[in-house]
């Protein structure tokens, strides 16, 4: 086990998907406990624990709803009483579903409302309900899980583009609100093959993305932990939204 993390304490939601587990992994082989969060994906979730467990390390599961205010809440104040403290929070947790841009019809207003409250308004709602706790002993991090669809349009769909698109600016915002204590930051991946996720991506989506990736590969779910390491690991970077995508000339901004 790493120590550059030794004593801190993580909250990793979505711990339970590919990109959330491998997440919480590597924030454990740094000496982080890992606060592995789940909505219905309990045994998942309870295997990244074991695996950093087994590695040496620290960490923990708990099922939480991020579409219910109240649940966030609860879920902070039982964090402050068996850790005494938060150091960082990976806001990785997201919903998507497969609907092509054109099919406007296909996008109700359910679905949209299921895509921003997940993805947009939950973010928010942790980083609210967690300030007080990152911003003591010294400050903490913050790192959003957006999309590389959040800057160009193409993705599961519109309101998962559009979701992402706010999380990315939501992050700047953050990064103003909560300094000087608090770094915010982003990762946006673009396609990461062999993940639940890029099996609900429409084919014509997920094929684009791999050839129009410059470096003949997309991103893997490795990529996108050892970049929330990096900047849970350093005191001089807040407000950037990092593109881990292959290099799609899309998202080149």
């Amino acid at each position: 086990m790493a120590n550059e993390l030794n004593q801190q304490v993580a909250l990793v939601t979505g711990g339970s998907g590919d990109i959330g587990g491998a997440i919480a992994r590597h924030l454990g082989h740094a000496g982080a406990h890992v606060i592995v969060t789940y909505v219905g994906g309990k045994d998942a979730a309870e295997s990244a624990v074991s695996d950093i467990v087994t590695a040496g390390g620290r960490a923990s599961s708990l099922q939480l709803d991020q579409r219910d205010p109240a649940a966030i809440e609860q879920c902070m104040t039982q964090i402050s009483k068996l850790h005494s403290r938060l150091d960082i929070v990976v806001n990785n947790a997201a919903w998507n579903i497969g609907i092509p841009f054109p099919n406007l019809d296909d996008l109700t207003s359910d679905i949209w409302d299921q895509v921003l409250e997940t993805n947009l308004r939950a973010p928010f709602l942790i980083a609210r309900a967690a300030a007080s706790l990152l911003k003591a002993d010294g400050g903490g991090h913050i790192v959003n899980i957006s999309s590389a669809g959040g800057i160009s349009p193409g993705s599961s769909s519109i309101a998962y583009s559009s979701s992402k698109a706010g999380l990315n600016h939501l992050t700047r915002c953050l990064a103003v609100a909560m300094a000087p204590e608090v770094a915010v930051n982003c990762v946006a991946p673009g396609l990461v093959e062999n993940t639940r996720m890029a099996n609900r991506l429409p084919d014509a989506v997920a094929n684009g993305a791999r050839k129009q990736a410059v470096l003949g590969r997309v991103g893997q779910a490795d990529d996108i932990a050892q970049q929330v390491l990096t900047f849970v690991t350093s005191r001089s970077i807040s407000g950037q939204i990092m593109v881990i995508d292959g290099g799609m000339p899309g998202a080149m901004r």
